[in-house]
Formats: structure tokens, C-alpha cells, sequence
């Protein structure tokens, strides 16, 4: 099963392959990531915070 590369969280096979680039199969961060978000191709620390 994927998981994020960033917590190491659980995520599905369905969220891997809409979150990831052809060839990886875990994403760079997930939902659970609240401090980080995708910005293009590197991760970076969110500038506002998060509400779950």
C-alpha cells in the first residue's frame, strides 16, 4: 500500500496515482500533511495555517 513520503501516513492507490507523477508510486505529501503543500515539483511549508 502507498504511503507519504513526508508523515508516513496511509494513503489509497487512488490518491497515489492522481497525486503523483508517472513512476512513483507515494506522493510527496498527504491530506494528513497539514503544515506542507505541493508547490510544483518540491514540497514547501504552508504560509497559512491549516483547519482540518
Amino acid at each position: 500500500m502507498p504511503e507519504c513520503q513526508n508523515c508516513g501516513a496511509f494513503v489509497t492507490k487512488r490518491y497515489a496515482r492522481v497525486f503523483t507523477p508517472r513512476g512513483v508510486d507515494e506522493p510527496r505529501v498527504c491530506p494528513d500533511c497539514q503544515d506542507k503543500i505541493r508547490d510544483g515539483a518540491d514540497v514547501r511549508e504552508a504560509r497559512s495555517p491549516r483547519d482540518p
